[in-house]
Order: C-alpha cells, then sequence, then structure tokens
C-alpha cells in the first residue's frame, strides 16, 4: 500500500468552529472506510439512539442522501420545537452541502464517496435565531472539519503553544 493508498484508509478525525453567537456551528467528524472503524462505530450510531439523540442519515433532500453517508449525530437534545426544527433543517442542510462541498473539491475523494462513511457530530445552540446563519456555519464548519481530518490538523506545536491559556467562545483561562 502507497502512502497515499495508506493515507486515505487512515480514520480521519476534524473538528470545526464557525461563526459568532449563538448561531455558531461546532462540528466535529469521523471519517474512513466502511470497511473500518468509521463503518463500525457509523453502524453503532445508527442503531443505538438515546433519548434526545437519534442520529440520522444527513440528506441534500428527500430520499437524496449526501454522500459519502454522512451521520448526523446532535451534541444536544432538541430544546424544544423551533430548535427541532434549526437541527433537522438549516443545521442537517448545512452539513450536507459541507459533506458535498469538501467531496466537489476533492478533499474527499470522488472514489471513495460509495466506500466511506462520515459521522458528524454537531451542536445547535438552543438559543439559535437565524436559520440561514445556521445553515451557512454548518456548510462551512463541515468542509472545514472534514478538511482538517484529512490535513491532520491541528499541529501539535500549535496545541503546545497555547496550552497555558486555553479559550473558547465560553471561557477564557486567566493568564
Amino acid at each position: 500500500m502507497t502512502a497515499e493508498q495508506d493515507a486515505q484508509a487512515a480514520l480521519r478525525l476534524g473538528e470545526s468552529f464557525v461563526g459568532e453567537g449563538v448561531n455558531a456551528a461546532h462540528i466535529n467528524t469521523v471519517a474512513g472506510p466502511r470497511s473500518g472503524p468509521a463503518g463500525v462505530a457509523w453502524a453503532t450510531a445508527l442503531a443505538s439512539p438515546s433519548a434526545g439523540h437519534v442520529p440520522f442519515v444527513a440528506v441534500l433532500a428527500p430520499s437524496l442522501p449526501v454522500k459519502p453517508l454522512t451521520l448526523f449525530v446532535t451534541k444536544s437534545a432538541p430544546a424544544g420545537d423551533e430548535h427541532g426544527t434549526l437541527i433537522w433543517g438549516p443545521a442537517q442542510a448545512g452539513v450536507a452541502a459541507g459533506v458535498a462541498d469538501a467531496v466537489a473539491e476533492g478533499v474527499v475523494p470522488r472514489e471513495t464517496a460509495d466506500t466511506d462513511v462520515i459521522i458528524a457530530a454537531v451542536w445547535v445552540n438552543p438559543g439559535a435565531d437565524d436559520a440561514d446563519a445556521v445553515y451557512r456555519n454548518n456548510r462551512a464548519a463541515t468542509a472545514n472539519a472534514l478538511r482538517n481530518g484529512v490535513a491532520g490538523l491541528p499541529q501539535l506545536d500549535d496545541v503546545l503553544a497555547v496550552r497555558d491559556r486555553p479559550a473558547n467562545p465560553f471561557y477564557t483561562a486567566p493568564a
């Protein structure tokens, strides 16, 4: 197996945060061959829903699932009807379009679209209030998470450089 083939067969883990405020998107991705650990995780997650967390296949339109088949997994249970609509509507559409963008860009090779699977763990803030922003941010975050997974990002030196001053949208460690 060549280094390139080995890289394509590997489990690819990605992360991306796009946007600001309540309409931001935080995506984690797991991608790889159906015949490997990604496929096992995909099938297990689909067959093991829990209260408020029902994984489903992301679609670009009814009966048109994105390829590679992508399992949409919510990071939080729907907090109400409006929140559920944002999860099932614009967030799902954004994830599906982001996967299709990654295939169109060659990040995910066309040759693996029928043999790979993707799991997208998706955060939609219960306070989200702009469906179009939720869509745009999830689309960008999904494509970016897949790019990061293929590139093996972040680099370890980048991680170590900020270990003493971690920060995220909800907390910044004291200096």
